[in-house]
């Protein structure tokens, strides 16, 4: 069932169209992720939701009723929205219940205070309900801002990118904490983030924001594996790049023939190869069709995985002598791989991390 629901929303800030006819639902217990770059009108978006932007074109609407229109402006407090601040926001002269419990200034004393305390145990801070904010670390403060964003039982709740202040180590405790509160309250969960693990570690579905727009929605998984254009297979990590031309749907790499079904013949495309696609072994006498020898320039353990620089020396583009340069490539393996440099590997495309897209024209 639709929950929060923005429905052909537009809006400018003087010349700048901050987004355009972006339409996005939420469902009860879902969490959405508006992903993009700085700018992309994520924020914006997420601000409209909650009132806290007068709507301009377009619908907001609530449980199926609209809060937002062009004949009605429900405020915040009236829209049964929690929302959970980059900075947090919590008053420096209440202290952590007194927090918490803000916004149930309707509720009796003893009711506040309960609810309050319920709350701080779900996030694990009951024990800092006498503590003012100024004595709380980084993720503790997070905890307080998302349990007071939860008191009031909202239909929705609203984060704006609420792990960027952590630092890495912290960052993965909490979210993954926060993900299991939010479950367990089973509220309409829309969250903007810049950061592509964090929204695939988070949404159910993620929306993919460039200028204004959505460019893709879908599962996590959908936008990784089946990206719709060259910016969504970009915009989760590195890729390695191939041009080429296609004849009778196909395209011809330094791996073989690649399928590009619906261009047609001369069409000049672009093979965008995933790091993880390129799959790596000693060379072998029986070497397997699609396999090309590499050279190794240098190898780096980036932690859980080991990066590894190619040169498929001889299989780029002729230059103006007529010879062909070498062509570049990233591999990424699991865990602690780091052949040295100039050794000699063979390597495999994995098509199923390979994509095919049009190539920018140049004009």
């Amino acid at each position: 069932m639709e929950v929060l629901k923005l429905e052909h929303v537009s809006h400018r800030f003087g010349s700048v169209q901050a987004v355009d006819d972006l339409t996005l639902s939420v469902g009860r217990g879902e969490l959405v992720c508006l992903l993009g770059p700085s700018g992309c009108g994520k924020t914006t978006a997420l601000r409209l939701a909650a009132g806290l932007e007068r709507l301009q074109r377009g619908r907001v609407l609530l449980d199926g009723e609209p809060v937002a229109d062009e004949k009605r402006d429900v405020p915040p407090e009236d829209r049964s929205v929690g929302l959970v601040f980059q900075d947090y926001a919590l008053f420096p002269h209440l202290n952590v219940l007194e927090n918490v419990g803000f916004g149930l200034r309707a509720w009796s004393a003893r009711a506040r205070r309960q609810r309050a305390l319920e709350v701080l145990r779900q996030v694990g801070m009951e024990e800092m309900a006498g503590a003012h904010p100024h004595m709380l670390s980084g993720g503790q403060q997070q905890r307080v801002a998302l349990a007071r964003a939860l008191a009031p039982n909202p239909e929705v709740m609203l984060l704006d990118e609420p792990f960027s202040g952590l630092d890495a180590a912290l960052r993965n405790q909490i979210r993954d904490e926060t993900l299991h509160v939010l479950k367990e309250a089973g509220a309409a969960t829309l969250m903007v983030t810049h950061d592509p693990e964090e929204a695939m570690f988070m949404a159910d579905r993620v929306a993919l924001m460039r200028a204004g727009r959505i460019v893709q929605v879908g599962p996590p998984a959908e936008l990784y594996s089946d990206p719709a254009d060259k910016f969504v297979a970009s915009f989760f990590g590195d890729i390695n790049r191939l041009s080429g031309v296609v004849h009778a749907g196909k395209v011809t790499t330094p791996f073989g023939e690649v399928d590009a079904p619906g261009y047609a013949d001369d069409s000049a495309v672009e093979v965008l190869i995933r790091p993880e696609a390129l799959r790596l072994q000693k060379p072998d006498a029986q070497r397997q069709p699609g396999q090309r020898p590499a050279r190794v320039m240098a190898s780096r353990l980036l932690g859980r995985t080991s990066m590894i620089h190619l040169s498929l020396d001889g299989h780029g583009d002729l230059d103006e002598t007529g010879a062909a340069a070498d062509v570049h490539l990233h591999a990424r393996i699991p865990g602690r791989f780091l052949p040295p440099e100039d050794e000699m590997l063979d390597v495999q495309l994995d098509l199923s991390q390979t994509f095919v897209f049009p190539a920018d024209r140049v004009t």
